[in-house]
């Protein structure tokens, strides 16, 4: 238990709660998407970081997801399967697996963070720049604290 100042713990708590239900209104569109297809927030996950990282390798991948291989693997596979991933062997050095979107999948991505942009967007309009701006920093931070 930490041991908080008067007030506090429900400020805290408020906060937790908030981030629970803005987690879910992120999700919830992609979420539907991806429910058509048989698919899961890791495929999302997988989808968006290929795409935003063209070419990158399995390793990669792998660093930037912070999973083990084992986790990575099946996702990964399905997604490859169903065409929405291309996984080839590095040119240069044969020991890597290069790792792009098909064309269907990038249409499927474009849907998926679409989803998410349209509400970051109308969000980001209804509370000004300024809170933006915070919300930014917020989330760098946190997501900083991993592993402290």
């Amino acid at each position: 238990m930490v041991d908080l100042p008067a007030g506090r713990e429900e400020k805290l708590r408020e906060a937790i709660e908030l981030f629970y239900f803005a987690y879910r209104a992120f999700t919830d569109g992609p979420d539907h998407i991806l429910e058509e297809r048989g698919l899961g927030r890791v495929h999302h996950r997988i989808l968006y970081f290929v795409g935003r990282n063209p070419q990158t390798t399995v390793n990669a991948l792998l660093e930037i997801l912070d999973v083990s291989k084992q986790a990575l693997h099946a996702p990964l596979r399905q997604l490859v399967e169903g065409q929405l991933v291309v996984m080839q062997t590095d040119e240069a050095d044969r020991r890597f697996k290069r790792l792009s979107l098909t064309s269907d999948g990038k249409k499927l991505e474009a849907r998926l963070t679409g989803a998410q942009m349209k509400l970051l967007s109308a969000v980001f309009t209804a509370t000004g720049e300024r809170a933006q701006a915070a919300w930014k920093t917020v989330m760098r931070e946190m997501s900083q604290q991993v592993g402290k």
